[in-house]
């Protein structure tokens, strides 16, 4: 595939001024920890030549702070999380977005003070992962403050970030997925509910992997291989999302594929093969993040299905709407059918993170790659298009 260099950006930020970035990750969700380990990657290897770079981080309490650029501090280290709240410069304040579109300046708020003026923010890059930052809330609010981001917009955010929707759509398109049932909030109230729930995944065979609709990263799923196990893996789910996808366990490899925005349209990199280790079943948080999963970058296929699942890639990525960059999650069955797993609009960043490696082997390097983003998201406007 060939690369082009990317454009100048078109965004007047004054004369002889860097585009500012505000790189905002945290957040409340339970993926708080894996977000704040993808904005240390990418403080690292953002260019500084080229961007002033403002970090802000979220506690899981919901305070914006300002974060100094230790970024030694912002990995998975032994094991240990890293956290906004123990990172933050200080632990009263907040940082107050935009309140119009006509504004773009940040201010600093602290009780007892004048607000300090940060300076005007030209985009956000928003790095959470889940609930109230991946699925379209976050997104919202920077279009109510009319200040460009990268990724995509409200709706796609919102789609992607809820796994029953997301095959909902995709199979409007005419793209696969595997066999689903839902577990909502009032059917897990009462005994009757319970039980028709069991019977509907029964249904679906076993094993079954039960999985919260509305988070990533592997939090909170559970391979269940008897129906004894059942209620508590939703149980386990429920902490993390009141509502439950339970989904029938498929044969075959778990294939990824990175979708990026360029100029000309929607690209997909060579595909990646999760190849599970450590004694693991499945691609659980342990696997993926503290033990010895890989990753194999290009995935062993032919090349007529490293060209179908390109193309199924870009398909998911517009089906959905999807703006600057996704993840897509397939599953190569042992039929030779592709069924897609889940689409990911904001996907990791991290040192091990599959999305920056699959493109690094397409010939789009890490820094490159963060600068085409932020291109991209100075290049969009806010609001309908």
């Amino acid at each position: 595939m060939s690369i082009e260099p990317t454009s100048p950006n078109p965004q007047a930020t004054g004369a002889g001024r860097k585009p500012r970035v505000a790189v905002v990750f945290g957040g409340r969700s339970s993926e708080h920890a894996i977000s704040v380990s993808t904005a240390g990657s990418v403080l690292k290897s953002i260019d500084r030549t080229k961007y002033d770079v403002l970090p802000i981080g979220i506690t899981h309490e919901g305070r914006w702070a300002l974060v100094s650029d230790e970024l030694s501090r912002f990995s998975i280290t032994d094991g240990k999380l890293p956290d906004v709240a123990e990172i933050a410069e200080q632990a009263d304040g907040a940082v107050v977005l935009p309140a119009s579109p006509a504004s773009r300046e940040v201010v600093w708020s602290e009780p007892g003070a004048a607000p300090k003026v940060l300076g005007e923010v030209d985009v956000v890059l928003p790095l959470l992962h889940g609930p109230w930052g991946e699925d379209g809330t976050l997104q919202g609010l920077l279009e109510l403050s009319g200040v460009p981001y990268v990724g995509s917009g409200v709706l796609a955010s919102a789609v992607g970030m809820d796994k029953e929707y997301t095959k909902r759509v995709l199979e409007s398109f005419g793209i696969g997925v595997g066999p689903y049932t839902m577990v909502r909030p009032r059917d897990w109230e009462s005994e009757q509910g319970r039980a028709a729930a069991r019977m509907r995944i029964a249904a679906l065979g076993l094993p079954v992997f039960v999985k919260p609709c509305r988070a990533g990263s592997s939090i909170g799923i559970s391979k269940v291989k008897d129906l004894a196990e059942l209620d508590a893996a939703i149980d386990e789910a429920r902490r993390h999302d009141p509502k439950v996808i339970v989904e029938a366990g498929l044969e075959g490899r778990e294939i990824e594929c990175a979708v990026l925005e360029f100029e000309d349209g929607p690209r997909a990199s060579v595909p990646a093969e999760v190849l599970v280790g450590g004694g693991f079943d499945f691609y659980s948080f342990e696997a993926k993040y503290i033990d010895s999963s890989e990753v194999q970058i290009p995935a062993r296929l032919t090349d007529e299905e490293t060209a179908e699942i390109r193309r199924q890639a870009v398909a998911a990525f517009e089906a959905l709407s999807c703006e600057g960059l996704a993840r897509v999650d397939f599953f190569l069955l042992t039929d030779g059918r592709w069924v897609v797993n889940e689409i990911n609009t904001m996907p990791g960043f991290t040192p091990i993170s599959a999305y920056p490696k699959m493109w690094e082997a397409t010939g789009v390097p890490y820094s490159e790659l963060i600068d085409r983003l932020l291109q991209a998201a100075l290049r969009r406007s806010t609001g309908l298009r």
